[in-house]
């Protein structure tokens, strides 16, 4: 489950330990930033069976651990994130990897801009 609004100072002990009320906690991840390497505020907790998560969701949703309400809710599969170049088919969504159409260097294109400015791109790519 996703735990949201954490205190920079929460540790994965104590996470567990605050949980371990309600069910087995499996295991604990805080989420921390790359560059810093200090705790974003969030982290997710696995509990042994999806019975004890729900009933860990009703019971720490809005509650205070370190002085702060937390949300607490079932954690949800995330697709694989954008940001590199994959093998796949173009994706012209501009949303992930692929061939983009007018090189946006990671960036999809936008329909903004003159008329002119745009058929100067196409016509650069020999469309």
């Amino acid at each position: 489950m996703f735990v949201g609004n954490l205190s920079y100072r929460v540790t994965e002990q104590q996470l567990a330990d605050t949980f371990a009320e309600v069910g087995q906690v499996r295991s604990v991840f805080i989420g921390m930033d790359r560059e810093t390497g200090r705790p974003r505020g969030f982290a997710f907790v696995e509990f042994d069976s999806s019975e004890e998560a729900a009933h860990a969701v009703r019971r720490f949703d809005g509650q205070e651990i370190d002085g702060r309400k937390v949300r607490v809710n079932p954690a949800e599969e995330r697709g694989a994130r954008g940001g590199g170049r994959s093998s796949g088919p173009p994706n012209w969504s501009g949303s992930g990897g692929g061939a983009e159409p007018f090189g946006g260097g990671g960036r999809g294109f936008k329909n903004k801009g003159s008329r002119r400015n745009l058929r100067a791109r196409k016509r650069s790519l020999n469309f």
